[in-house]
C-alpha cells in the first residue's frame, strides 16, 4: 500500500512539474517573491509544489505535506455552488478570482440547517468573539441577516455571552464585547433601525457590567485575558494563573472595549440617549493605552501588562491587537504607519505575536492565522503602506491555494497546516478573511452610519482592472470598477459624474455604476520588518530559600535581570541573588537573557514580607464555619459563598494609621476546570461602605475543593483604628452560568503597603 501511494505521489509531482513549466512559458506578472515562496497571477509555487488557477472556478494543486503525516484535503477544486446572488469578483489575477469563489462556497458550506453559521463544515457551534470577527470581516456583507441570527444566539437574559473560558468565564476571559462591533457592522451596512434598537440594550447592559467589574478606575483600563489568544500557555508565561490572567492588562482587549464604548455612543446619540460618560471612559482608555501600554523603543504596543502586585511590559508585539489600534483609530495616525513598518513579520505571514515561546507548539505560539492576517491587512492599507500589503495577500492566497481550502491556521516557521495542535478546513474566519481581502483592501469597502466609503489599496503586481458587480448595498446595487494601482483616489465616477466625497450615501436606491480610478503611486518610505522566527528565551523559575533568591540555570542564557517591585535593580550572571529586603514588603522577579537579548518572561513574582507588615483574618470569625467538606485550610474552618449562603459578609481591621493597604481573599473554587466552563465566583468588595472593587474567584478544579488559592488583591486606602469591609453579592456580579456562582472563604489577608511608618495590628 505504501508502494503504491509512493508511486502516486511520484506521478503527481512530475504532472505538476510540467504544468508548471508550460505556465512558467506564458507571461504571468509575478505578484510576490520570497524565499519561501511565488505568488504569480494564475499560481503559486513552493519549491516543487504548485498550485495553479485553471480558471476562476478552478485550481488544481499538487501540495504534500513535506512531514507525510496528514494529506491535503484535495487535489483539485472546482466551483459547485451557485454564487449569482453574491457580488462578482473579476481582476486579473485569475488566482485571487478563484480564491474569492472557493472562499464563498466555503462561506455556504459553513451554514448549517438552521440558518446559522459553524465554525467548519464539520462543526456545529461557534464562540461569541469567532463569529463576531467573522461578520465584521466580511459575514455582515455577504449575510447580514444570518449573521444577526448567530448573534443573537450568543445573548441570555439580556447580556452578551462569554464563552466558557479560562478559570470560569468570565471576568476572567472578558471579550465578550466583539459583539458589539459586529452589531455596528451589520447596522452600518443594512441600516436596520429595529436591530440598532435590539443591540444598544444589549451593549448598554454588558458594558454597564464590565465597568462595575474589569474597569480599573485607577489605571483607566481594563483587566481580563485577551482576545483571540485565549489558550493560556500558548501564550503567557506558564506561571500564570487564571487570577493573574484577569489581573493582566491586554492589548486586544483594551482596543476591542475601546470600540465597544465608542459604537455604545454613536447608537445611544443614533438612539437619542444620554451615553456622553461612555465617550469620556472611552478617551480616558485611548490615553492610558497610548501611555502604558505604547513600546517607544519597538515602535509598537506591548501584548500585556502583567505581573501580581507590580505588571510588567511584555516587548512582544501581538498582531491582532496592534492592528485594532489602527483600524479604530486608538493610534495617533502617525504611530500608525510606525506599527506597520516596525510589527515583525515573517516570510508566510504576521504571527499572532513575536518572538514565540519555546516549547509550545504552534496553535497560537509559532502560528500564522488567516483571520490575523486579514485584520492586519486591513490596517495596513488604512496607512497606505503597499509592501505591507502586497506580503500580506501573499499570506492569505498562498495556503488557501496550496491547500485548496482556507485552513485555520499554519505553522509560522514552515507555513504548513501538519504540526498545528488544532485545525480545520473551510474555518469561519480564514474563509471571511479571505473574502476581506477583496472587499476590505482592493475594493477599499468603509461602512459608516451615513454610507459606503471607498478607499482602496492596490498594489503595483496587482495592476489592471478590478471590478466587483451586482454588490448590494441597502436599497441599492452598485457595479464597482477599480482601475490602476496605488493608494490614493485620483478620479471618482457615480454613473459617470464626478463625486468628490468618494461615498455613497447610505439612502441611495437602485442600480448605479461606480469607476475609480488611483494615482498610480505610493511613498517610497513605505516598509515592513521581515524577519526570522525567533523564540525567547526560558523563563526562570525561582524559589525563596531563607533569605535568597535561587533558580535553575537555564539554557544558552547570559544574563538574569533581577527585579523588585516592578523595577530592575540588578543583573548577575549566577542563578541566585543574596541581597533581599525582607523586613518590609517587597516582591521579586527574575529574567533571563540570550547572548543577543532576547528576553524571556519574568519568572512568578515572589514576596518578601515582613510578619509586622502582614495579617491574616479567619473568615469563619464572622459567621458559622460551612459544613462543605474540604481540608488543608487554616483556622477551624472557612465560609461558604453562594448566592444564597453568606451573601453579605462584614469583615473588621483595625490599622495604627492612615495609608494604602492590600486586601486579598484565601478561597477555593472546585467548581469546573481551570481552562473552561462558566462558573468563575464574583464578588465586590466595599471598604467602609465605598466601593472599592470587584473580588474575583475562578475556577481552580473541577470538584477540587482542598486546592487553596488567592484572589486578586485590591488597593485600598484603610483609616486609623477599626474598619469595616464588606464583601457582597451584587446583581453585576452574575457570572455566565446564573446558577451557581459560589465559593470557599478561608481567610482575608491584609498588607501593609508603602510607607511602611507602623506594623499593621489586625483584629475582630
Amino acid at each position: 500500500m505504501d508502494r503504491i501511494r509512493k508511486i502516486t505521489r511520484l506521478r503527481i509531482l512530475v504532472l505538476f512539474k510540467v504544468t508548471a513549466l508550460l505556465a512558467s512559458c506564458t507571461q504571468h506578472p509575478g505578484l510576490h517573491e520570497s524565499s519561501g515562496f511565488k505568488l504569480l497571477a494564475d499560481r503559486v509555487e513552493q519549491g516543487t509544489f504548485v498550485a495553479q488557477a485553471i480558471s476562476p472556478v478552478e485550481i488544481q494543486s499538487n501540495y504534500i505535506s513535506p512531514t507525510a503525516t496528514k494529506q491535503n484535503p484535495r487535489t483539485s477544486w472546482k466551483l459547485t455552488q451557485d454564487l449569482s446572488e453574491y457580488p462578482k469578483f473579476q481582476s486579473k489575477q485569475t488566482l485571487l478570482d478563484a480564491l474569492y469563489n472557493l472562499s464563498l462556497e466555503e462561506v455556504i458550506e459553513n451554514i448549517g440547517k438552521e440558518e446559522h453559521f459553524s465554525t467548519g463544515p464539520h462543526l456545529k457551534d461557534i464562540g461569541t468573539r469567532d463569529i463576531s470577527y467573522s461578520i465584521l470581516l466580511a459575514l455582515a456583507i455577504t449575510h447580514p441577516e444570518i449573521s444577526k441570527a448567530n448573534l443573537m444566539k450568543k445573548v441570555k437574559n439580556g447580556r452578551i455571552v462569554q464563552d466558557t473560558g479560562t478559570g470560569g468565564s468570565w471576568p476572567v476571559s472578558s471579550d465578550r464585547m466583539t459583539w458589539s462591533i459586529a452589531a455596528w457592522e451589520i447596522y452600518k451596512i443594512t441600516g436596520d433601525k429595529d436591530w440598532l434598537k435590539t443591540a444598544y440594550k444589549f451593549i448598554k447592559r454588558s458594558m454597564d457590567e464590565d465597568l462595575n467589574v474589569i474597569w480599573d478606575y485607577k489605571k483607566h483600563l481594563f483587566r481580563g485575558e485577551s482576545s483571540f489568544l485565549n489558550w493560556r500557555e500558548h501564550s503567557y508565561p506558564r506561571w500564570m494563573e487564571p487570577i493573574d490572567i484577569f489581573n493582566s492588562i491586554n492589548l486586544s482587549s483594551q482596543a476591542i472595549h475601546f470600540q465597544s464604548l465608542k459604537i455604545l455612543t454613536a447608537m445611544g446619540r443614533l438612539l437619542g440617549h444620554e451615553v456622553e460618560k461612555y465617550d469620556h471612559i472611552a478617551k480616558a482608555l485611548q490615553k492610558s493605552i497610548n501611555k502604558q501600554l505604547w513600546l517607544p523603543e519597538k515602535a509598537y504596543y506591548s501584548q500585556f501588562l502583567y505581573g501580581r502586585d507590580y505588571l510588567h511590559k511584555s516587548e512582544k508585539s501581538e498582531t491582532l491587537g496592534e492592528a485594532f489600534t489602527i483600524l479604530f483609530d486608538i493610534a495617533p495616525r502617525d504611530r500608525q504607519k510606525m506599527i506597520v513598518a516596525s510589527t515583525p513579520v515573517l516570510k508566510y505571514g504576521i504571527p499572532c505575536f513575536y518572538p514565540q515561546i519555546p516549547d509550545v507548539p504552534p496553535y497560537h505560539n509559532d502560528a500564522i492565522w488567516p483571520l490575523v492576517q486579514a485584520y492586519w491587512n486591513w490596517a495596513s492599507a488604512k496607512t497606505g503602506n503597499d509592501k505591507a500589503v502586497s506580503h500580506g495577500l501573499a499570506a492569505i492566497m498562498r495556503p488557501a491555494a496550496l491547500f485548496l481550502t482556507n485552513k485555520e491556521n499554519m505553522v509560522a516557521s514552515t507555513g504548513d497546516f501538519d504540526g498545528t495542535v488544532a485545525n480545520s478546513n473551510g474555518q469561519l474566519g480564514s474563509v471571511a478573511g479571505m473574502l476581506s481581502s477583496v472587499y476590505r483592501v482592493i475594493m477599499g469597502m468603509n461602512f459608516e452610519p451615513e454610507g459606503l466609503r471607498f478607499a482602496p489599496l492596490i498594489p503595483k503586481t496587482y495592476s489592471g482592472a478590478h471590478s466587483l458587480t451586482n454588490f448590494k448595498y441597502r436599497k441599492a446595487i452598485l457595479n464597482i470598477e477599480i482601475v490602476g494601482f496605488g493608494n490614493q483616489i485620483q478620479r471618482f465616477y457615480l454613473d459617470g459624474k464626478k463625486n468628490s466625497s468618494h461615498i455613497i450615501p447610505s439612502e441611495t436606491k437602485g442600480v448605479h455604476h461606480i469607476r475609480i480610478e488611483l494615482n498610480n503611486s505610493f511613498s517610497k518610505e513605505n516598509r515592513i520588518n521581515l524577519v526570522e522566527n525567533r523564540y525567547t528565551p526560558e523563563t526562570p523559575v525561582i524559589q525563596k530559600v531563607a533569605n535568597q533568591l535561587v533558580w535553575r540555570a537555564t539554557h544558552n542564557n547570559d544574563k538574569y535581570l533581577i527585579y523588585r517591585n516592578g523595577q530592575q535593580i540588578a543583573t548577575t550572571n549566577q542563578p541566585r541573588f543574596d541581597n533581599i529586603e525582607t523586613e518590609t514588603h517587597a516582591e521579586y522577579q527574575v529574567q533571563s537573557m540570550n547572548k543577543t537579548k532576547g528576553l524571556s518572561f519574568l519568572s512568578k513574582p515572589v514576596r518578601f514580607v515582613g510578619e509586622d507588615y502582614q495579617k491574616s483574618i479567619e473568615a469563619e470569625y464572622y459567621a458559622p464555619p460551612s459544613q462543605f467538606k474540604s481540608s488543608n485550610y487554616s483556622g477551624y474552618g472557612f465560609l461558604m459563598l453562594s448566592k444564597r449562603q453568606n451573601r453579605n459578609i462584614d469583615f473588621g481591621v483595625r490599622v495604627p494609621e492612615n495609608g494604602k493597604y492590600r486586601v486579598e481573599f484565601k478561597y477555593a473554587n472546585g467548581s469546573g476546570p481551570i481552562n473552561n466552563d462558566n462558573k468563575c465566583c464574583v464578588r465586590t468588595l466595599w471598604v467602609n461602605r465605598i466601593y472599592r472593587g470587584a473580588v474575583i474567584f475562578p475556577q481552580r478544579g473541577d470538584n477540587t475543593w482542598d486546592e487553596w488559592g488567592y484572589s486578586n488583591s485590591i488597593e485600598v486606602e484603610l483609616k486609623q483604628g477599626y474598619n469595616r469591609l464588606t464583601l457582597s453579592f451584587e446583581e453585576f456580579n452574575e457570572n455566565m452560568n446564573g446558577k451557581v456562582n459560589r465559593t470557599l472563604l478561608d481567610h482575608i489577608l491584609v498588607t501593609r503597603m508603602e510607607p511602611y511608618l507602623q506594623p499593621l495590628i489586625s483584629q475582630k
